[in-house]
């Protein structure tokens, strides 16, 4: 599948991948910042998300191969590869399956293992279900009723990054709503780790957040044997937007560092 993705600067390749209900615009200053360390960023919206192809097929396996196909399509060698959640789970699995094409990788707030459900994601599908494009107007009144569901103003906001003005007076949601909701559990799935990814990595993990609890340091120790772990205490899954200046300072050390 041939993604939509945004590119900023030039010099070595590093791709960003967002999360679940995720879309590249919540990635791009960000990676204007990285940009300016000296690499070419691209930030691509994975598939039944943003501007990318819709798919009934929505599980990691498709998703490793929409991003090798774009490794592949624009050549990249020796790229950086950073995942938030789901984006995580991919970057994870990428790097495992093909470490050749890849010099480090950042996995941002998510390990390997399988998770129950979670009734939040649920909760947002449902939410953005229940607008009835026939019948409202402007920004305002989808925010009105996302109101109703979703008490965070953050995550409200979060869903909003989705809506599209595809008329002079009509909304639609970007996201495959219908193919998330039909194979959300397959986002929840383990990875299974045949050989570890010896290359640098580097995790980073909420304090506030339990994607990422203690149990899970040795799978990872053993699967990516060469990282390195940062907490920072007091923020959620939404790490990168609730300490941007933190996050950012890790993520830049690394980058930086010569290993």
């Amino acid at each position: 599948m041939q993604l939509f993705y945004r590119k900023f600067g030039e010099g070595k390749p590093l791709i960003i991948l967002h999360g679940l209900f995720g879309i590249s615009d919540n990635w791009v200053s960000f990676g204007k910042k990285i940009a300016e360390l000296g690499y070419e960023v691209y930030i691509p919206d994975q598939r039944n998300h943003g501007q990318s192809p819709h798919s009934g097929a929505f599980n990691y396996l498709a998703l490793v191969d929409d991003l090798f196909e774009l490794v592949d399509e624009l050549g990249l060698e020796d790229a950086v590869i950073l995942g938030h959640s789901m984006g995580g789970k991919v970057a994870m699995r990428f790097a495992l399956e093909n470490p050749t094409f890849l010099s480090r990788l950042i996995v941002v707030d998510i390990s390997l293992r399988a998770y129950q459900a979670r009734p939040h994601h649920k909760n947002i599908i449902n939410a953005m279900k229940k607008v009835d494009f026939n019948l409202v107007t402007n920004r305002l009144e989808v925010e009105d009723i996302l109101r109703n569901y979703i008490q965070s103003n953050s995550i409200r906001l979060f869903v909003m990054k989705n809506l599209h003005r595809k008329g002079q007076l009509q909304f639609e949601w970007r996201l495959n709503l219908d193919a998330i909701c039909n194979n959300l559990d397959e986002m929840f799935d383990g990875i299974e780790v045949k050989r570890p990814f010896e290359k640098p990595s580097l995790f980073i993990r909420g304090g506030a957040s339990d994607y990422i609890i203690d149990e899970d340091i040795e799978p990872i120790n053993q699967a990516f044997p060469n990282n390195t772990m940062h907490t920072i205490n007091g923020a959620s899954h939404w790490v990168h937007a609730e300490a941007p200046e933190l996050f950012y300072n890790y993520v830049s050390e690394f980058l930086l560092k010569d290993f």
